[in-house]
């Protein structure tokens, strides 16, 4: 009567943790593929919504005055911008909800596990000061973003200088620059070209991914 020797049954237990080691590496290399595949694309939908919604907001700018009283070198107009926040009066495209003129502020805020970057909106109805921010409707464009910057161009004929806060009072500036960080990598810019409105035009603003 013939049998397995414990050499012939070592060696085949053996080969059997080889393939069960190999057959789990594969699924965990799916695995993990499937989760990156997932990433890219959720970051892909993140970049196509947010895109939209600022080229439509923040790429119609209206020249509003203020009423506050000025200091030097404030803005005369309800518009404030500095690398980490940007506050206008705009356009709230009729797709979004409610037409017509609002405040925004776009800006990052904290959350978890890292921040979101926020546009906060109010309707505009005639008001020459900012809206209570803390009472304005909100939504998250970017809901896990680590980092956040503005740039704003200050543009002299053919020449383009990018300033991380805008200084003139008496004029808007004609571009932004937005940048965005988030776990998956960093976006690329984001250039909006801020197109000023005069009353009742309901034009389309502008804008273009890459370094500009």
């Amino acid at each position: 009567m013939s049998g397995f020797t414990l050499v012939e049954i070592l060696v085949v237990m053996t080969l059997m943790s080889m393939v069960m080691l190999a057959l789990g590496a594969a699924m965990r290399t799916i695995a993990q593929t499937e989760e990156r595949v997932d990433q890219r694309l959720q970051r892909a939908d993140d970049l196509r919504v947010a895109t939209s919604f600022l080229s439509s907001t923040l790429g119609r700018i209206s020249p509003r005055k203020s009423a506050a009283p000025t200091q030097v070198g404030q803005s005369l107009y309800l518009f404030a911008g500095d690398q980490n926040a940007v506050i206008w009066v705009g356009v709230m495209p009729a797709r979004y909800g409610s037409g017509g003129r609002y405040f925004f502020r776009l800006s990052l805020e904290p959350a978890r596990p890292n921040a979101a970057l926020v546009i906060r909106f109010a309707p505009w109805t005639g008001n020459a000061v900012f809206p209570d921010w803390g009472q304005a409707e909100s939504r998250i464009l970017v809901a896990n973003a680590t980092g956040f910057g503005l740039e704003y161009a200050d543009e002299d004929g053919s020449n383009t200088t990018w300033l991380p806060q805008w200084p003139h009072a008496q004029r808007l500036p004609t571009r932004v620059r937005i940048s965005v960080r988030t776990p998956a990598g960093d976006w690329p810019y984001l250039t909006v070209a801020m197109r000023q409105l005069p009353a009742g035009d309901t034009g389309h603003g502008g804008f273009t991914l890459g370094p500009e």
